[in-house]
């Protein structure tokens, strides 16, 4: 047996409380080893760079998972492993590449060699059963990728945007005005996004065109409250105009007033109300297997992949700190969204809301990048507030532990570093993938729950926002015969970048730091800005 993935400590936060019950059932998964990673990445970078000759060719479900899928010879060894030990797995992924099965802990610390154990975090009494190392035999290196959930631990913060007062005044707001609203200073409505933006209020025309929006952590999206949204801040738009669910992993969408969700209502709100028509899906994922949001994170995207027609755009305000997740898992998560952004689908995922502190406190020392922002084969989307914009203090940002500075961003990226000197020395990895990508406004967003208006704040607000802007264009890109626009990130560091307002001011504090100043140009902060909607129909060939 060798050791394969260990973790040096526990995550600040949580206390060990003892063996994990022997006779306790533990759920886990097994990924092998794919086959072709890197010439994954070649493909969505040739098919997602504006100046590839195969720019917008994006893979069939069968292509990408040549990629993905495991040898015959890991797929042979693991199996005879498992058996051996009396296990029968099931795979759980279009290519194979995962599968899971059911064991005791005894048998858990029999097959990897560990001791699983209680681990309670403090603040919120909740308990996990996780260990900090485990082995596998030594033949089996390079055909077992990871095994979870081992050395991974959960979120037990689940980020939800910050509720604030309900709003006090209610002026009448003129939609097709193009001068932004006074009132969009105190409240944010999607009629200030498109006043500010230049969204269109014209309704989308491409049916197959599909913008798609994750829930979990039973944040149920209600439909009753979309229809007052939508009565109250887009008159325009049939009242009747509403989502289709899709569910896995036990999820669900129950509509009774009290358990209508902030962060489902939010997401389903600015994307229904801003993206006018788009189709638009909730995804609801359950908690079958649930230990955190990182389960519901990799089957999202293994459902997805399965589809013939994935939607072309996947928003996400959900996250976690990259220190808790295994490198392994990390990795092979953000492989899952390279396959899916090959395949034609941005993903858009809220950056988080703790400045340079991920989603912690001040007792941090050294600045916690939050996951998957980190993951180069995603798109991270930060908060500005206020008219003019500035930045919102609260916006996530910095750069990752795990993954390097891909090259897409490493010349606006230097040019921050360069005008930043010695700032912050020592608390960030200087070389690492940097985040968010682009920005959208994230604080006193008004949203209806349970029949109650109120205003919300959070990077969770943004990254609807900016999906909305994406999809958008993507109905547009369709509707003259165009590929949607897909894995976004090597258009917005090139021809899109311009397309962008550059937000300058403000910065995002954390860790008893200022954090990270905007500047011109890239920051960790805003990204390289917020839509203008109009020079992004530009940028994109329209």
């Amino acid at each position: 047996m060798q050791v394969h993935e260990a973790r040096e400590d526990i995550p600040e936060g949580f206390v060990h409380s003892g063996p994990a019950p022997q006779d306790t059932v533990l759920n886990l998964r097994l990924a092998l080893v794919q086959s072709d990673p890197a010439g994954l990445e070649k493909a969505l970078m040739d098919v997602s760079t504006p100046s590839s000759a195969l720019y917008g060719q994006h893979l069939s479900k069968e292509e990408v998972e040549k990629f993905v899928a495991p040898s015959p010879d890991s797929v042979a060894a693991v199996q005879a492993w498992l058996a051996d030990n009396g296990i029968d797995a099931k795979t759980i992924s279009p290519a194979g590449d995962w599968l899971s099965f059911a064991i005791p802990v005894s048998k858990a610390n029999e097959l990897l060699d560990t001791d699983f154990a209680v681990f309670t975090h403090e603040e919120t009494g909740k308990t996990s059963i996780r260990t900090l190392a485990y082995s596998i035999p030594a033949d089996l290196k390079g055909h077992v990728d990871l095994v979870h959930p081992t050395i991974t631990f959960p979120n037990p913060f689940a980020r939800l945007p910050a509720m604030v007062t309900p709003p006090k005044i209610k002026p009448a707001i003129n939609i097709t005005s193009d001068a932004v609203p006074a009132s969009c200073s105190s409240t944010i409505t999607p009629a200030c996004l498109q006043a500010l933006y230049g969204i269109p209020t014209t309704p989308a025309t491409q049916k197959s065109n599909q913008l798609a929006v994750s829930g979990f952590i039973e944040q149920f999206a209600n439909q009753a409250d979309l229809r007052t949204f939508l009565t109250q801040f887009r008159p325009d738009l049939p009242a009747s105009t509403t989502f289709t669910l899709q569910t896995l992993d036990g999820g669900q969408n129950p509509q009774n007033p009290s358990e209508a969700g902030v962060e489902a209502n939010l997401d389903i709100q600015y994307t229904v109300g801003v993206a006018s028509e788009v189709p638009t899906v909730f995804i609801s994922v359950g908690n079958d297997f649930n230990d955190g949001a990182l389960e519901g994170f990799l089957d999202i995207i293994n459902f997805l992949l399965g589809e013939n027609a994935p939607p072309q755009v996947l928003t996400t305000s959900y996250g976690q700190n990259e220190n808790t997740i295994s490198r392994n898992l990390a990795a092979n998560l953000c492989n899952a969204y390279a396959q899916l952004g090959a395949r034609g689908t941005s993903i858009l995922f809220a950056s988080g809301d703790g400045g340079v502190a991920g989603s912690q406190s001040s007792r941090c020392t050294t600045f916690l990048p939050t996951f998957p922002s980190g993951c180069p084969f995603m798109t991270s989307v930060g908060a500005t507030q206020s008219i003019p914009e500035t930045s919102a203090s609260f916006s996530s940002g910095g750069f990752s532990n795990f993954f390097a500075q891909p090259s897409y961003q490493s010349s606006a990226v230097s040019t921050y570093l360069t005008a930043l000197g010695n700032t912050n020395s020592g608390r960030f990895n200087r070389s690492g993938r940097a985040f968010p990508d682009v920005a959208a406004l994230g604080d006193d967003v008004e949203i209806v729950v349970g029949g109650q208006e109120g205003l919300v704040a959070g990077t969770s607000c943004s990254s609807p926002i900016f999906a909305s802007v994406v999809s958008l264009l993507n109905d547009q890109l369709i509707a003259a015969g165009k590929s949607p626009l897909g894995f976004l990130n090597p258009f917005l560091y090139t021809t899109g970048a311009s397309a962008l307002n550059d937000i300058t001011t403000g910065s995002n504090p954390g860790c008893n730091t200022n954090g990270f100043p905007a500047r011109t140009g890239w920051d960790p902060v805003t990204g390289l800005g917020t839509p203008n909607f109009e020079k992004l129909r530009t940028a994109v060939g329209l």
